[in-house]
C-alpha cells in the first residue's frame, strides 16, 4: 500500500497492476457506486462485491447453480413423461434403454426429446444473448425479443421458406443473417447518435415492427410459406424435428462456449470505451465480436423455437438480482435458468388445456409483458448510452 507523503492526505488505493489481456477477477473487482475505480482495492478493507465476501459469492453461485441445474433435470423428466400419453419414472428409463412398447417409444424418442432438448437449448441461448447485448449496449432493457433481434430473425427464416429452402442449415443461415443485421443497426443508432437508453429500446421496438410487417407482407403474398410460417410467428416446439434443431444446437454450443472463454473482456467492454482502451483491450473488435455471438445464438434459437418474446429479460433480470452482473457468473446461471425457464412454460401450455394445447410464445407474452412494463416504469432516470 501506497505512503502518504502529508499527514493530511488521504493514502492512494493501491493498483492492481494489468497486464497482458484484461482480466477482471474477483481481487480487482470493485461494484459500482463505491467512489473507487475498478482496478484498485480499498485499504484495510477485505475483498468484497455487493456486500458478500468473495468466497460466500462463490458458494453462493455454486449453490444456485446445482439448484438451477437439479430444478432443470426434474422439468425434463416431466417434460418426457407428462403428456396425452403418460410414462412412469421406470418406463421412461427403460425406454430409453431401448425397451418398451414400440409406439410408445417412437413417440418419446422422435416427439417429446426433441421438444425437450429443442426448449432447453432455446432458453439458454436466448438468455445468454439477451444479458450479452445488455452488457454490450450498457442497457439492461435490451434483449432480443424487445429490440428486434428475434424479429430480424424470423424475417430472414420467412424469406428462406419463401424461397423454397427448408434445410435446417439454411434456415438457421438465414435466422442469423436477420439477426446479425438487426443488431448492427440498433448498435450503429445507438453509438453514433448518441441517443438515450430509453430510446435505444424504443428504435428497437420500431425496427420490431417493421420486420414483423415485412414479414406479414411476404407471408400474404406466398401462402405456401405463409402456412409454413404459421406455427413459427407464435413460436413454440410442436413441430421440432432433429434435422431442424441438429445444426442450430451445434452453433448454439459454439457459440456459448466463446462467450464463456471471453467472460472477463465482456465484463472489460461493459466498462466504458475509454476504461476498456486503458486496460489494453481491443474495444471495437471485441464488441463486434460480441454482437455477433448475441446475434447467433438469438437466430439459431429462433430457427427452431419461433418468436419466443421476454426470455432474454427476465431470466438476465432474475439472475443478476441474485449473482450480480460477474459475466463468469451471469452467462452460466442465464443458460441454465433460461433452459429451465422456456422448458417450464412449454411443459404448462402442453398440460394446461389437455388434449388442446397453447403454443408457448403466447404464455411467454402473458408473462413477460407486464414485468417488462414494471422494469420500465421503475427503471431509474438516465442519460445516453455511453
Amino acid at each position: 500500500m501506497g505512503k502518504c507523503k502529508m499527514p493530511s492526505e488521504a493514502c492512494a488505493p493501491e493498483k492492481v497492476p494489468v497486464s497482458g489481456k484484461a482480466r477482471v477477477t474477483d481481487e480487482t473487482y470493485v461494484p459500482g457506486g463505491l467512489g473507487v475505480p475498478v482496478g484498485e482495492r480499498v485499504p484495510g478493507k477485505p475483498l468484497t462485491r455487493g456486500g458478500f465476501p468473495a468466497r460466500k459469492e462463490k458458494r453462493r453461485f455454486c449453490l444456485f447453480l446445482l439448484g438451477g441445474f437439479f430444478v432443470c433435470l426434474l422439468t425434463a423428466a416431466a417434460s418426457l413423461c407428462l403428456g396425452t400419453l403418460r410414462f412412469s419414472p421406470l418406463a421412461l428409463v427403460r425406454m430409453l434403454a431401448g425397451d418398451g412398447e414400440r409406439v410408445a417409444r417412437s413417440i418419446l424418442i422422435y416427439a417429446r426429446l426433441p421438444r425437450t432438448l429443442a426448449a432447453m437449448a432455446s432458453g439458454a441461448a436466448l438468455s445468454v444473448s439477451g444479458a450479452v447485448l445488455q452488457n454490450v449496449l450498457d442497457n439492461k432493457l435490451a434483449s432480443p425479443g424487445i429490440i428486434g433481434v428475434n424479429a430480424g430473425a424470423g424475417l430472414g427464416v420467412t424469406l428462406c421458406l419463401a424461397a423454397g429452402t427448408f434445410s435446417g442449415f439454411a434456415v438457421s443461415c438465414a435466422a442469423f443473417s436477420g439477426s446479425l443485421i438487426t443488431v448492427l443497426i440498433i448498435f450503429l443508432f445507438s453509438y453514433r447518435r448518441n441517443v438515450s437508453k430509453t430510446t435505444v429500446i424504443l428504435g428497437g421496438v420500431a425496427l420490431n415492427a417493421v420486420w414483423n410487417a415485412i414479414a406479414e407482407s411476404v407471408t400474404v403474398l406466398d401462402t405456401d410459406a405463409g402456412m409454413l410460417s404459421m406455427d413459427f410467428r407464435v413460436g413454440g416446439f410442436s413441430a421440432v424435428s432433429y434435422p431442424r434443431l441438429v445444426p442450430a444446437a451445434v452453433l448454439i454450443f459454439a457459440a456459448l462456449f466463446v462467450l464463456f472463454t471471453l467472460c472477463n473482456e465482456l465484463d472489460v467492454t461493459a466498462l466504458g470505451d475509454e476504461t476498456a482502451m486503458g486496460l489494453g483491450l481491443a474495444v471495437a473488435r471485441y464488441r463486434m465480436l460480441f454482437l455477433a455471438l448475441a446475434a447467433l445464438l438469438s437466430g439459431a434459437a429462433v430457427s427452431f423455437s419461433g418468436l419466443l418474446g421476454f426470455v432474454g429479460l427476465l431470466v438476465p433480470h432474475f439472475v443478476r438480482r441474485f449473482l450480480g452482473g460477474r459475466s463468469a457468473r451471469l452467462l452460466p446461471a442465464c443458460a441454465v435458468c433460461g433452459a429451465g425457464f422456456v422448458l417450464l412454460c412449454d411443459l404448462v401450455s402442453r398440460l394446461l388445456f389437455l388434449p388442446y394445447e397453447l403454443p408457448v410464445g403466447i404464455l411467454m407474452s402473458v408473462v413477460g409483458g407486464p414485468v417488462f412494463l414494471w422494469m420500465l416504469v421503475h427503471r431509474k432516470p438516465e442519460s445516453s448510452v455511453r
